[in-house]
């Protein structure tokens, strides 16, 4: 009876633990709202990738346009070696509103992307979940409408990023240096 009562006890935890790995999705989301610029201030990932490039990560512009069949197009500028490069991406809608799946540029991985949190005019928090093959990782981001955020944002983007399970260390303000902010 002592071992059943253990093991159901792991089982409710363990579960606690999955519950609260999932991230939250805005409320009635409105899709429409969220088109238009974005300024990126904050990252937060476990990621391989994230931890080698945070040392050369700065603040960039997303723009983002809604598709003819409902998807998003979502086209990043950002400083790289003294230039700006691009990258565009889709997000491809799902039956959740607010929930969108799409690929790495780069290396094909599968991408779990949530509009968590948003007010549409201010600010967006995004988490993205990262699966390759047999490793996955997650990563959180701070967005806003203009090049100035507010520090209790900063605060709530820590706050969802410790809820995924991230570190302190895991967490990069990015610097801001005006370049390729379009």
């Amino acid at each position: 009876m002592k071992g059943l009562m253990l093991a159901l006890g792991f089982l409710v935890a363990l579960c606690t633990l999955c519950a609260q790995a999932q991230p939250a999705i805005q409320p009635d989301f409105k899709p429409d709202k969220i088109v238009g610029k974005w300024y990126s201030f904050a990252l937060a990932s476990n990621s391989d990738w994230f931890q080698a490039k945070r040392g050369h990560m700065k603040m960039c512009t997303t723009v983002i346009t809604p598709t003819a069949d409902g998807n998003l197009e979502v086209e990043s500028t950002y400083p790289k070696n003294d230039r700006c490069e691009k990258r565009t991406m889709t997000y491809i809608k799902t039956d959740t509103p607010g929930r969108y799946t799409s690929k790495g540029i780069r290396t094909g991985s599968e991408l779990d992307i949530t509009v968590t949190y948003t007010n549409y005019d201010g600010y967006c928090i995004i988490t993205t979940r990262i699966n390759r093959g047999q490793s996955s990782s997650v990563m959180v981001s701070l967005f806003g409408r203009t090049q100035n955020m507010q520090a209790e944002l900063f605060d709530r983007f820590r706050e969802v990023a410790q809820a995924q399970g991230l570190n302190a260390e895991d967490v990069l303000i990015l610097p801001q240096t005006g370049q390729c902010i379009l």
